[in-house]
């Protein structure tokens, strides 16, 4: 069924030349589809828009039985913007995004329906947000306003009402339309989240992580064609009722990040521990001044207690973190963001002089050159300024966790004294931080060889933290941690 271009929308901001046309790309997972598939993917190729640099359209043939293989392979060839893989047996909607996402090399992905159920001319719409107002995700939602809309099926519209209802619940986002197929988002981001459903479960926990990262996500109104044909899907009781268990356990799973190079997986756990990193924040508050700059500012744990601030420059090597940095600095003038790998005296070039303060929560224990990395620190800093440093204290605590966490090794007392003067510093203090987490961190690291905390000690932690933080300085050992502060003599 064929339909109407919608015209083009001409924005303001991009007639004024701030457009930036995105590369798209589109997956479309295909089971037993031979009669529409065709019609489908001619809608998606003949897209265009000025938000729309390139397109790339990955089909994903989901275990076919029917003939439509063949047709695919027929759409496939010739067209190389078509990349067309294969499962050798159903696998499910889930299954089939995270097969796609291993060939897409968009600026932003979404997922199409084959059965032509969503118009792809709605997609530019959804593109908008991107380029506007520096978007994560953008759900297209078949209940938002618009000049017109088709009436849809009471009953069916109930219970995906119902659904959003309860996940906007558990999520805090004030979605329309949990269950839309169009949810575009950016590809980076995308990748980064693990996926573990394989069916259309996918669709909640896509939700409920993006929400759990603190993505911005924007709705677009969309129309929606349904399919009464049978094989079309249905929200059917039990439909409804996986959907509801879906989100029961994406509420409690904090599983966010997939496995890499800089441990995100491992740091976003600890990230849970909010009552600990206020703790953190309160005591390091003190020597922090107004034009900051903070190295390994992660997802801004510390960031987000520290600013507004003159002037604060959040950095981090982590593609991950910095793209949710940017996104998290609209709106704040005061706020920069920058690559930046404290080892790198290229990456400190312009900033000389520049900040009071400095901070390296954290970080120092695994560079491979301290000594060059708190001499860019101390060259960005005016005569007189803080440089703030959090190591992990006791080299005999040294174990699987922090084998984990890819820490070069624990300091002394002396250690950081003598590291912070040969680079230049004044020590104005060092103390020790967190007593009451070296038993806990001695027993899981070297007594169970664990590579992480369980989230039910991150739980028990963050709920008897008040105690803690009470009675630590009576505790008789020192603590986990080294604060030390160096100043830049004047």
């Amino acid at each position: 069924m064929s339909r109407k271009k919608k015209p083009v929308v001409h924005h303001a901001d991009f007639a004024s030349g701030r457009s930036k046309a995105l590369q798209l790309s589109i997956i479309m997972p295909v089971y037993n589809a031979r009669h529409v598939v065709e019609n489908s993917l001619r809608s998606v190729l003949d897209l265009e828009h000025e938000l729309i640099a390139g397109l790339q359209v990955v089909l994903v043939d989901d275990g076919c039985t029917d003939g439509t293989s063949a047709v695919l392979r027929d759409l496939a060839t010739g067209d190389d913007r078509v990349v067309l893989l294969t499962h050798n047996e159903r696998r499910g909607r889930g299954a089939a995004i995270r097969t796609a996402l291993e060939q897409v090399t968009g600026e932003v992905t979404l997922c199409h329906d084959p059965l032509q159920e969503y118009d792809p001319q709605d997609i530019p719409s959804l593109l908008v947000p991107f380029v506007e107002e520096g978007a994560d995700a953008v759900f297209g939602s078949r209940y938002m306003a618009a000049k017109y809309r088709r009436t849809l099926r009471h009953r069916h519209t109930l219970v995906n009402k119902a659904l959003t209802f309860i996940s906007n619940w558990f999520t805090d986002l004030n979605l329309s339309d949990l269950e839309t197929c169009y949810k575009a988002v950016r590809t980076s981001l995308l990748k980064s989240i693990p996926l573990r459903s394989d069916d259309f479960r996918v669709e909640v926990e896509l939700a409920f992580k993006l929400a759990k990262r603190g993505a911005r996500v924007f709705e677009a109104p969309v129309s929606y064609l349904p399919r009464d044909f049978p094989g079309g899907p249905t929200a059917g009781v039990k439909d409804a009722a996986l959907a509801l268990l879906a989100m029961a356990r994406f509420s409690v799973v904090q599983d966010l990040y997939k496995e890499d190079e800089y441990g995100s997986h491992i740091l976003s756990e600890m990230d849970q521990a909010r009552r600990f990193n206020l703790w953190m924040g309160e005591t390091l508050r003190p020597f922090v001044g107004d034009r900051v700059l903070e190295v390994g500012a992660g997802i801004g744990t510390l960031t987000n207690q520290f600013i507004p601030r003159k002037k604060y420059l959040a950095t981090d090597i982590n593609p991950s973190y910095l793209d949710f940095l940017r996104s998290h600095s609209i709106g704040k003038p005061y706020l920069n963001v920058k690559k930046v790998d404290v080892t790198n005296s290229a990456d400190f070039e312009g900033l000389e002089e520049s900040y009071d303060t400095t901070l390296i929560i954290n970080v120092l224990e695994h560079v491979s050159d301290e000594h060059q990395a708190l001499q860019n620190l101390w060259s960005v800093l005016e005569p007189g300024g803080r440089c703030v440093v959090l190591v992990p204290q006791h080299p005999w605590l040294y174990g699987t966790l922090d084998e984990a966490l890819d820490h070069r090794e624990r300091y002394t007392e002396e250690h950081l004294r003598e590291s912070l003067e040969r680079a230049g510093f004044w020590v104005e203090t060092i103390f020790d931080f967190n007593r009451f987490a070296v038993p806990a961190w001695w027993f899981n690291g070297k007594v169970r060889k664990q590579k992480t905390f369980s989230r039910v000690q991150l739980k028990v932690l963050d709920t008897l933290m008040p105690i803690f933080k009470q009675v630590d300085k009576a505790i008789p050992w020192s603590g986990q941690s080294i604060i030390g502060v160096g100043v830049k003599k004047r």
